[in-house]
């Protein structure tokens, strides 16, 4: 699982920040409240990057995928955020298939 791992951490911290630059977007741009852009965006944040971190354990997969389907979400806040979630949830998928072949290949 460490070329998975790598993988999935990497498309994790790459999604922080975006999440993260959506919120100047969804205040100065579509007048979204500072709070809770804050609170929706930043949090999510956080969230990757915490689970980019615990990607050792088995379940953080799993979460990272239901993570996908909340920023995918927020494109009800930022409507760019329907495109890059969807985007960034392929990546993720795209990680977790690659990772999964070249641990085959490194078993062989």
């Amino acid at each position: 699982m460490n070329a998975a791992r790598r993988l999935l951490a990497t498309v994790l911290t790459c999604e922080a920040i975006v999440i993260a630059l959506a919120i100047p977007v969804a205040i100065s741009v579509l007048d979204v409240n500072g709070a809770v852009a804050g609170l929706v965006c930043g949090g999510l944040a956080v969230a990757c990057l915490l689970l980019a971190g615990t990607l050792r354990f088995p379940w953080a997969v799993a979460a990272g995928s239901g993570l996908q389907v909340l920023i995918i979400a927020t494109g009800f806040m930022v409507p760019t955020m329907f495109f890059l979630g969807a985007l960034f949830g392929l990546l993720w998928g795209t990680s977790i298939w690659l990772g999964r072949k070249a641990e085959s290949a490194q078993a062989r």
